[in-house]
């Protein structure tokens, strides 16, 4: 124990005792020792110099140093940042990506003729091709993974197998007509037994429809929007003093709205234009075409309708009549579109800097190293009793496997499932909006992170390869993981008896990813949150441009104006996540608490208070068959759910069981009924649900469900049939979001303090006590036994250590590496070639 914290003395309230004439005398001697003390530290302190990069710099000595401060020694430098070796529980990630060799040999072996599958480069593929949209790996059933994590032998290694999709869009009418076929593809590697079947089993219609299909030829709409756009440049050069003609300098581009089909039977979308400018999202011009591409042959897409100002025209010539006799209401001039284009941009304002805000902000320093392990070949983290395997996919991008705590599986799987945004307004393009983001792919769409900005300076990146029909992205810094002091005890209390006063850190480890889609970026649509008390927080923040629309009066309703003809539209996020906690083991129940008014009479009251009590009663409930456990939170937020192994007590006799908690922002989808989610956003409807496990139900949707609401690949409510779920392997489907109601304040960015959403799983019962007091990070206090003396702690051993960081590196933003379909690198892109793959038809620049 050693001494040295003191209260704070009390210096308000009672007047100060006079202070006597020696006491005077003392305390000038203490003033004049302190002054001369003060003009030696002045003299011979290290002067201080602050450069225009603001960088604090010293002139003294390092004898200086030692002459003045108590530290004989020098400070030595501090042990590198760079995580320890991380020891798995397997030497195999069985939920690894595929790596770009091993695409390249599956693709080699389905190009061959005796595939029957006739395909072509889709370098070189048009839509009238058979080409291999993607190939990915597919995850083992979980009784295989279970098994060989229990004894992680060789020989219990599961097969491994890829998904592999093929847009056909050679396909014959004989043969069924252009389709969509999902393949599964192994046992990999590529050698004798390696076979190939449809796979079907994981959907809940026979066929995928090619109206459906992923956006693989950025192209694919330019040519029907050459054949009337160039033939209109004069009147848009008019109307808004912008053209695309395909020319390089065209001044207009074009974004399409989703989903493009209802069930399959055909591919339309509305077609809005923009100005082509920095953050042209936020400046729509007000003019939409409806156009049919259905099917494969090109030479069959049509344009079904002209908008402008609320008139409708059913060809170009109608429209060019209109123009050209003078009847075309036209919108007012708005000359803000031309003239001020600069608000989209992220370049700093030009206003007096902030006080103080020419130096560089604190950051934080493990100053004693990394506290956290990492096996980076593996795909593996571990921290303070906590372990997980790490996952990756094209779809929705990182997930997590096998996570334990203190050596016991809390969970088997997290991992993001879907991300929804439905729109409103009055225009066609917001009416008509409701995407679901895994079709354009939450993963391929993850970038690599900024240092210092999106990650502190000595978080730890993790690659991730993902596969598109061009060949394979690589981004070095697709992940981050870091652990992070949250200057907020976990526990803490002020007491006076022995062993009650103390506080514990607040310590977490987080692992995050960020996906930019279009014009939104989901910061870590995924933080993964680890605690010392054995919680898990899942959160999602949003950031990047809104999906602006024109304003005009008739818009008040659906949004606000964050500029003079830019209104940012009113939509919901919901985001759903697939949780599977195996709570000592996979028998599980889903328990509903919850907390009632009750009133009752005590009879060991006087009449001075009456005999009668109102007051709150727990109910505890377990929930028995999946068609009661599609949920939404109790009102008030008086109860929730939890996981628990009926089976397994605590030594109170409680069944040992994790909590699934609500955090910020819990919300579900406003409008139920919208033919453009009709079924195949269902999920989107609850808080949170419940299923029993099934390898069969890997995921609540598919990248083919934002274009099928009438008849979706996946049918989440299909889940439901009526199942016993009490000690059965489950699963929850637990939901994340925002009601985003823009205002101003979102230009030129949506901010991420607001525009984020969480939840919680921790500890219900699961252990004896609060097994984050076992920290070291952590101080004991005792009262001390002479009244004024300092308080005696015990730190157990942990100091804080003192030592020079290390140096930040140069700032460097590298981006990706990418690999042709030979596996070999390509080319560098072109920024242009970068925004068509990134952006997809959110941003469409013609060509010729």
């Amino acid at each position: 124990m050693n001494g040295g914290y003191e209260l704070l003395k009390e210096t308000g309230g009672l007047p100060s005792a006079p202070v006597r004439r020696g006491s005077r005398r003392v305390v000038l001697g203490v003033l004049i020792a302190s002054a001369v003390l003060l003009s030696s530290l002045y003299a011979f302190w290290p002067k201080v110099q602050w450069h225009e990069e603001g960088v604090c710099q010293t002139s003294a000595s390092a004898s200086t140093l030692e002459a003045i401060t108590s530290s004989p020694q020098p400070l030595k430098q501090c042990a590198a940042s760079f995580p320890q070796p991380a020891k798995a529980p397997a030497p195999v990630n069985l939920w690894a990506s595929l790596t770009v060799s091993e695409t390249v040999q599956i693709a080699e072996w389905l190009n061959q003729p005796s595939r029957g599958l006739n395909l072509t480069s889709a370098t070189t593929a048009t839509t009238t091709d058979n080409f291999i949209f993607h190939i990915e790996a597919w995850r083992p059933s979980k009784a295989d993974a279970l098994h060989y994590l229990e004894s992680p032998n060789q020989s219990d290694l599961p097969e491994r197998f890829a998904r592999v999709t093929v847009q056909q869009g050679g396909r014959s009418t004989e043969e069924g007509g252009p389709a969509v076929t999902d393949y599964l593809v192994g046992p990999l590697p590529i050698g004798e037994k390696t076979s190939m079947r449809e796979l079907t089993e994981i959907y809940h219609r026979p066929d995928i429809p090619f109206n459906a299909r992923g956006f693989a030829i950025p192209t694919e709409l330019t040519s029907l929007l050459m054949t009337y756009m160039p033939r209109l440049a004069h009147v848009t050069k008019d109307l808004f003093e912008g053209v695309a003609m395909g020319l390089e300098n065209d001044t207009l581009i074009a974004g399409a709205s989703g989903p493009l089909s209802f069930d399959g039977s055909f591919r339309r979308t509305w077609v809005s234009w923009r100005r082509n400018v920095p953050g042209p999202w936020l400046h729509p011009v007000n003019f939409f075409q409806y156009v049919d591409f259905s099917g494969s042959d090109e030479r069959q897409w049509k344009l079904l309708k002209i908008v402008y100002n609320h008139q409708i025209f059913d060809t170009v010539e109608e429209f060019l009549e209109a123009y050209n006799t003078g009847t075309l209401r036209r919108l007012p001039s708005r000359p803000d579109q031309t003239e001020d284009t600069e608000w989209t941009t992220r370049h700093r304002p030009k206003t007096a800097p902030r006080d103080l805000d020419h130096l560089p902000g604190p950051r934080q320093v493990s100053f004693a190293g990394l506290r956290f392990r990492v096996n980076k070949p593996l795909q593996y983290v571990s921290w303070m009793g906590w372990g997980l395997y790490l996952g990756f996919d094209r779809d929705m991008g990182m997930s997590l496997w096998d996570i334990r705590f203190l050596g016991d599986r809390i969970a088997y799987e997290i991992s993001p499932q879907e991300a929804m945004a439905q729109y409103a307004g009055n225009d066609p393009m917001q009416t008509s909006t409701a995407w679901l983001d895994r079709f354009f792919g939450m993963g391929s769409a993850v970038r690599d992170m900024i240092p210092g900005y999106d990650c502190p300076y000595e978080a730890v990146y993790l690659p991730a390869t993902t596969y598109t029909s061009l060949g394979s992205i690589s981004r070095e810094r697709a992940i981050c993981v870091f652990e992070h002091d949250t200057a907020r005890p976990i526990t803490r209390h002020t007491g006076y008896h022995d062993g009650e006063f103390g506080a514990v850190k607040g310590y977490i480890l987080t692992v995050r990813s960020i996906s930019t889609v279009g014009n939104y970026d989901y910061l870590v649509c995924f933080d993964y949150m680890f605690h010392t008390d054995g919680t898990i927080e899942v959160r999602v923040s949003a950031s990047g441009y809104l999906q602006g629309g024109f304003w005009e009066p008739s818009q008040k309703g659906y949004g606000a104006a964050i500029r003079d003809t830019t209104m940012g539209s009113l939509h919901d996020h919901v985001i759903n996540f697939k949780v599977d906690l195996d709570v000592v083991g996979t028998s599980n129940s889903l328990l509903y608490t919850h907390t009632d008014q009750e009133v009752v009479e005590q009879p060991w009251f006087d009449e001075d208070w009456g005999k009668t009590v109102i007051q709150q009663k727990i109910t505890r409930e377990i929930i028995e068959t999946e068609d009661k456990a599609m949920l939404k939170y109790p009102h008030n937020f008086q109860g929730g759910y939890s996981f628990v192994n009926q089976d397994e007590l605590n030594r109170w006799d409680a069944p040992r069981g994790y909590a699934i908690h609500p955090g910020y922002s819990p919300i579900v989808n406003t409008i139920v009924g919208s033919k453009r989610l009709l079924n195949n956003a269902n999920w989107a409807r609850y808080n949170l649900a419940v299923s029993r496990r099934k390898d069969t139900e890997p995921t609540s949707s598919s990248m083919w469900n934002m274009n099928l609401p009438g008849l979706p690949m996946v049918d989440f409510h299909k889940f439901f049939d009526g199942e016993n779920i009490t000690q059965q392997d489950l699963v929850a489907w637990v939901n994340v979001g925002m009601h985003h109601l823009p205002q101003a304040e979102d230009a030129p960015n949506t901010r991420t303090n607001l525009a984020a959403s969480s939840f919680f799983l921790t500890p219900l019962n699961y252990f004896d006590a609060d097994v984050s007091m076992d920290s070291l990070n952590a101080i004991l206090l005792t009262s001390p036994a002479r009244p004024g003396a300092p308080y005696a702690f015990d730190d157990y051993g942990v100091k804080p250590a003192h030592c020079v960081p290390d140096e930040i590196p140069p700032f460097e933003y590298s981006g990706l590496s990418v690999f042709g379909l030979d596996g070999k690198p390509a080319a560098a892109a072109s920024v242009e070639e970068l925004r068509k793959a990134a952006e997809l038809y959110h941003r469409i620049k013609l060509e010729l």
